[in-house]
């Protein structure tokens, strides 16, 4: 008689550990969506009952939208402005009469965008030779000093900025005073200005200004903050 042999028992395999690894990466995509998917409904659930905040933080998001497109409206017309090309060079600016030079002062201010830009200079003027509203809504009181031979001329000193200090806010209300010259100006007279919170715009910074690159307001330190928000801010 033929004996029978036992029947083979199948060994049971274990999972591999990539298997191992994706399986529980499975799991816990699986439980992220879920908590996600909680979160989520939580959250609208949350918003159905307090609505009024959707509704303020869509009124935010209308008017954070529309202050972007009133600044780049506001760059652009700043770009065409410089376009336009108005600009002087120092030795122009040496040549002219002190009249004509508060003139350029003014237009240059115009072109920056200072719509109201005037020449008030001459007899009784207090201290102001142009006044000027830049598109910050800050009011500008310049005096201007122009000097025959530019560098080589006599500086502006102390007492020229004391008469603006004394003049330029009280009477004038001046949100930003300024003392313009083609020429120099004296270490004392600098330290004064900063002390009095003044801005002066000497020989070199001249330059730069009516080369037509930047307009005023970024070119001084410390000025005031705007009145109202602009592309230029």
């Amino acid at each position: 008689m033929t004996r029978r042999r036992p029947p083979t028992r199948r060994r049971n395999r274990r999972p591999s550990r990539r298997q191992q690894q994706r399986h529980a990466q499975l799991l816990a995509f699986a439980v992220v969506s879920a908590a996600g998917i909680g979160l989520v409904v939580m959250l609208v659930n949350w918003l159905l009952t307090h609505w009024w905040i959707l509704i303020v933080a869509l009124a935010l998001a209308g008017l954070a939208g529309a202050a972007w497109l009133y600044r780049r409206q506001q760059r652009a017309q700043w770009e065409a402005v410089r376009a336009q090309g108005l600009r002087y060079g120092l030795p122009q600016l040496d040549a002219l009469h002190h009249t004509r030079f508060e003139d350029a002062v003014r237009e240059l201010m115009h072109r920056d965008g200072c719509r109201d830009a005037q020449r008030v200079g001459g007899r009784g003027d207090l201290g102001a030779d142009v006044k000027a509203t830049d598109p910050y809504g800050r009011r500008w009181v310049i005096q201007c000093k122009h000097r025959r031979n530019g560098a080589q001329g006599s500086p502006v000193g102390t007492p020229d900025l004391q008469v603006l200090n004394g003049t330029a806010r009280q009477v004038h209300g001046a949100d930003v005073a300024v003392i313009v010259t083609n020429g120099r100006v004296t270490g004392p007279a600098v330290s004064f200005a900063r002390q009095q919170r003044l801005h002066v715009v000497d020989r070199q910074t001249l330059a730069v200004w009516a080369s037509g690159s930047r307009p005023l307001w970024e070119l001084l330190r410390a000025v005031p903050p705007p009145r109202r928000p602009t592309s230029l801010s």
